[in-house]
């Protein structure tokens, strides 16, 4: 989980240098003058290129700045491609609300009960309940450790959630929020072992597909390409006021992410999956009402987080809903979603997460510009 105040930064080698540029549609630069001032001075923090696209209702609107691309001046659209991190999750508690919803799954029942013998070692699935694995309060490591690939390079998730129970706790079952990609590894099992598809088969039929994501898709394996038109992710270091990139787009095994943060998509299907999720079209009342059952995260904004979901009050008043993404190929995102019908999604070519402004303080703007 990504918020004001917390910073990643990935020390590599450079490749390419890359002058700021802004390519917005003039129309929409100045009617949301306001967004596109914090999108701005976001994007000469972040990659290449940002971009954002929001809007209410049925009108949507998409501003950028810099670009897509250190090869070419081009502006980052809303249809286009990039791997989102963490904005899987999403999809995998969607999946596993769902099961609770077919009475598959009880959220409060221990982990044992579903998946035997596989929550062991330094964790007890005896007492680690799914609700707990859902809302990153079981404890669990955050991300595994040693995990023997296959033969090509793949990894399983049994492999992956195997490796993680050698290593240590971050907490206790039932603690604080302590974030884990290994928590979401396991519940990539239990979504298999319920529904006897690959979770990647299980988010396309159940999710994707219903909902006409067409630009969004779970990697199959040996799969690093993104479908085009895509945004490249890079990394790199900044010196002064130049950056330093290179490509990272498919340098990363995505089978080591899974069903915690391997998908691809665009920012337009990612605004239409968020807003059918809280117009109750993916999972029943009751089961969102479970995925908005938040455990604190931060005060300012202040924030908590769900099931899958965290929660961020508006400096205009309210909350919005969602999720962020972060990953070495490069690329960082965050979509966000208001009960009256506001959306923004935002995006950055690389994986540095920054501080001031941050890619929330571009959503707050956007949605509170966009207020009724």
């Amino acid at each position: 989980m990504t918020g004001r105040g917390r910073r990643r930064l990935s020390a590599v080698v450079g490749a390419a240098v890359l002058a700021v540029a802004a390519l917005t549609p003039a129309a929409h630069a100045q009617e949301h003058a306001a967004t596109q001032e914090v999108l701005n001075r976001y994007q000469q923090k972040a990659g290449p290129g940002a971009a954002v696209h929001a809007g209410q209702g049925a009108g949507s609107w998409t501003l950028s700045a810099g670009s897509a691309s250190v090869s070419e001046q081009r502006a980052i659209k809303p249809g286009d491609h990039f791997r989102i991190g963490s904005q899987t999750k999403t999809f995998t508690a969607a999946v596993v609300l769902q099961l609770f919803d077919e009475g598959l799954v009880e959220l409060d029942a221990p982990i044992e009960k579903y998946l035997p013998g596989v929550v062991t070692g330094n964790y007890d699935g005896n007492v680690i309940t799914v609700r707990q694995l859902l809302d990153h309060t079981a404890g669990l490591v955050r991300d595994p450790a040693g995990a023997k690939a296959e033969p090509d390079g793949h990894f399983t998730l049994a492999a992956l959630v195997q490796a993680a129970m050698d290593d240590p706790p971050q907490g206790t079952p039932g603690g604080p929020h302590l974030y884990s990609n290994a928590g979401y590894l396991v519940l990539g099992m239990l979504v298999e072992k319920l529904t006897g598809q690959s979770i990647g088969d299980a988010i396309t039929s159940r999710i994707i597909t219903p909902l006409g994501l067409t630009g969004t898709s779970f990697p199959a394996r040996g799969q690093r390409a993104l479908a085009s038109p895509f945004v490249p992710g890079y990394q790199g270091i900044r010196v002064g006021g130049f950056f330093f990139w290179y490509n990272a787009t498919t340098l990363v095994e995505l089978s080591s992410w899974s069903s915690a943060a391997a998908m691809e998509s665009t920012m337009e299907d990612l605004v239409r999956f968020q807003r059918a999720l809280a117009a109750g079209e993916v999972v029943s009342a009751k089961a969102l009402a479970e995925m908005r059952t938040t455990v604190p995260l931060a005060p300012d904004p202040p924030m908590g987080y769900g099931l899958g979901l965290f929660s961020m009050g508006l400096s205009c008043g309210g909350e919005a809903w969602g999720h962020n993404g972060v990953l070495p190929t490069g690329h960082a995102s965050i979509t966000m979603v208001t009960d009256d019908g506001r959306f923004a999604s935002v995006m950055t070519n690389t994986n540095f997460v920054t501080a001031d402004p941050s890619s929330l303080d571009v959503v707050d703007t956007a949605l509170c510009e966009g207020e009724s």
